[in-house]
């Protein structure tokens, strides 16, 4: 058998000459007309001006990270309320990307800034090289627009966690050396750096175990209310949470498995497992020095039912947001932070339409911003005062760029083979004599992530406005109704997850939506290691698969990049009983012969810079697909980071190329096109 150990070392020569020479011939092989004129369509969509500059609220300034045609890289700026109101701000440029990537000859990529509040004076910006997880982190000054030159904080690359605690002093976890990391590369310990020190010196505030996944600690700055957390992360799901007294770091005594939220007197909890009286998926409040001195008299805010869920928490100066799911549609509610278990008030939103909060800011009133959209509509940008009303106000609306007349969007349910019904959207044009159409399916399956109606230009463009339907598939493993959902999919219950896909696949082929031949998945992450395993388990009732930024080899996920910190979600390769399930659907694993059953074409990607899923995955999963006969073409950008892409550019790029290979793939077009 040929050794492909080559393939592992991420940055290996003979790898990456591998990956360039196949990414070449991918490329070649698609016809160039139809993929370049979808790219240069994708491109203008994403670059255009009129496209909403979505804003966050620090102090008096609102503040926007922004990628155009002239600066790809992009620009972090910001007004007044005021000036962006007005409909044409004028934006004040504190950096500029490309030209600082062209001064340091860096491929930067922009990861955001930390803001020392209430003064917003200082901010410790992010920058990626290539968009790897890893940054390094400089001291910016808010009021000079440059950065700080004198005792600067300046951190090399790594996967850092950090906060202000005071102007010369913080609190931050980061690669010091032996140690000073976990076994999944995330900080292990927390230091207290002074202002011109030594970093590598520095004090200990806070010690893990090399084995959780991550320790951090982070500053409330709420006046009147400051206080210092640590959260150190034992696995995934599972955390301690400490609070500083006097000096001294207190636990905060509740179950590993409860998030918790200390919002000025209140501690909030969100149980994933019923505690003290509140239902696993519910909200609980009681008062924070009550809870201290060892009460537990918790009361419901929030009480999940058979159909609905608690997505998130947000809070603005006196207000609670709490956003909700019901059969894995939208409603925000409003609450008083003085009286957290009070009135629930409903936020009025548009008809029809996913909404999430954009943001708010806690330190400066009670203003919010939210994001309504739609699989058919483009996205609107509203904002409000809860301290004047709950009334909401259309600020900014995305342009539509596409075709969307006809649209229209349903929600199916398939039954699984546990008898579980799985909700699924499906939009395009339908019509009483429906013919089975090219249908794209894409599903995720995990980490309790939610897939909700959106708005997409860029598949709009690409696939809908061509009379094609798309799919988003709510599976068990993600967190559409809350921690139940999710749990019944992970460690030993993880073939689940594809027996919900399956289901989804068979129904929309009942339902005279589709047929096999015309069928695509698409799933990237956790979702390409889904894709991936229904290529090596059904592959018999879809027509194309699009697997990208992968996990394939399941039996060493766990000693690659950040793969130990999934153990919770997977399960542990080294333990026998849960090897034994994994090793059963492991897609690298489990690749039959095209004599022995014959797979639909397979489109694998990946980034070189991703450091989150190793890049090992796709290589040696495509060049084993290869190996065993079956039809595959792969591609790896160089850049990207687990994104896949790090500017519009490339993501135009990538998208025209895997849309152009799924219609290639379904017999749509011509490989000889162009």
């Amino acid at each position: 058998m040929t050794d492909y150990s080559f393939l592992e070392p991420i940055d290996s020569p003979e790898a990456l000459e591998w990956a360039e020479k196949w990414s070449g011939e991918t490329v070649d092989k698609l016809p160039e007309a139809p993929r370049t004129a979808l790219r240069d369509r994708l491109l203008e969509a994403l670059d255009a001006d009129d496209r909403i500059p979505y804003v966050s609220r620090r102090g008096e300034k609102l503040y926007n990270f922004w990628r155009d045609a002239t600066h790809p890289l992009g620009l972090w700026r910001t007004t007044t309320l005021e000036s962006y109101l007005s409909g044409t701000p004028e934006w004040e440029v504190l950096i500029d990307l490309d030209a600082l990537a062209k001064a340091e000859e860096e491929n930067w990529v922009w990861k955001g800034a930390q803001v020392r509040a209430p003064e917003y004076d200082l901010a410790l910006v992010k920058l990626s090289r290539g968009g790897a997880d890893a940054t390094v982190i400089r001291e910016f000054d808010m009021r000079t627009h440059s950065f700080v030159s004198t005792d600067p904080f300046t951190i090399p690359e790594a996967k850092t966690d950090v906060s202000w605690l005071d102007r010369d002093t913080l609190l931050i976890g980061t690669d010091t050396g032996e140690e000073s990391l976990t076994t999944s590369g995330y900080p292990a310990r927390v230091l207290t750096w002074k202002r011109g020190t030594d970093l590598a010196s520095s004090p200990l505030f806070f010690e893990g175990e090399t084995e959780d996944v991550a320790v951090g600690a982070w500053v409330d700055p709420t006046p009147g209310w400051e206080r210092t957390f640590v959260s150190r992360a034992v696995d995934f799901y599972n955390s301690r949470e400490f609070v500083e007294v006097d000096g001294e770091l207190i636990a905060i005594e509740v179950p590993d498995d409860c998030d918790v939220v200390v919002r000025n007197q209140w501690i909030f909890i969100n149980p994933r497992t019923e505690f003290a009286g509140i239902p696993s998926g519910g909200l609980g409040v009681m008062e924070f020095a009550a809870f201290l001195a060892g009460q537990r008299a918790f009361e419901p805010v929030f009480t999940p039912t058979a159909s609905t869920s608690l997505q998130g928490l947000s809070s603005t100066k006196h207000h609670l947001l709490l956003t909700l799911l019901d059969n894995v549609s939208t409603s925000i509610v409003v609450v008083d932070i003085d009286d957290p278990t009070g009135e629930q008030r409903p936020l009025p939103l548009p008809e029809h339409a996913t909404a999430h909060i954009v943001a708010t800011s806690a330190l400066s009133g009670d203003e919010i911003w939210v994001q309504a959209t739609s699989f058919t509509q483009p996205g609107a940008l509203l904002r409000g005062d809860l301290s004047e009303s709950l009334e909401l106000t259309e600020v900014r609306h995305s342009p539509l760029q596409w075709d969307n007349a006809g649209l229209e969007t349903r929600q199916h349910w398939a039954t699984s083979k546990d008898g579980t019904k799985i909700p699924y959207f499906i939009s395009g044009r339908f019509s009483t004599d429906q013919q089975p159409l090219p249908t794209l399916v894409h599903a995720y399956g995990g980490f309790e992530v939610s897939l909700t109606p959106g708005h997409s230009p860029t598949r709009g463009i690409a696939w809908l406005e061509k009379g094609y339907l798309f799919v988003e598939a709510n599976l068990r493993g993600g967190g559409e109704f809350g921690p139940r959902w999710h749990s019944q999919a992970v460690k030993k219950n993880r073939l689940k997850v594809w027996e919900d896909h399956r289901a989804v696949l068979e129904d929309l082929v009942a339902r005279c939506y589709t047929t096999p031949e015309q069928l695509a998945i698409r799933g990237g992450s956790n979702g390409g290691l889904l894709t991936a395993g229904a290529l090596t388990q059904y592959p018999e009732i879809f027509g194309a698969a699009v697997v990208q930024v992968p996990l394939t080899d399941m039996l060493r996920y766990h000693t690659w990049s950040a793969g130990a910190s999934w153990m919770a979600e997977y399960g542990n390769p080294d333990d026998p009983d849960e090897r034994a399930v994994i090793e059963s659907y492991s897609p690298l694993h489990n690749i039959s012969g095209v004599d022995k059953r014959p797979y639909p074409p397979a489109l694998v990607t990946t980034s070189t810079r991703d450091d989150r899923v190793h890049p090992a995955h796709a290589r040696l999963f495509a060049q084993a697909l290869v190996s065993a006969g079956q039809p595959v073409d792969y591609y790896e950008n160089t850049e990207g980071g687990h994104a896949g892409a790090a500017d519009n550019k490339q993501v135009a790029h990538m998208e025209s190329l895997i849309y152009t290979w799924i219609e290639t793939a379904l017999g749509l077009v011509s490989a000889d096109e162009g």
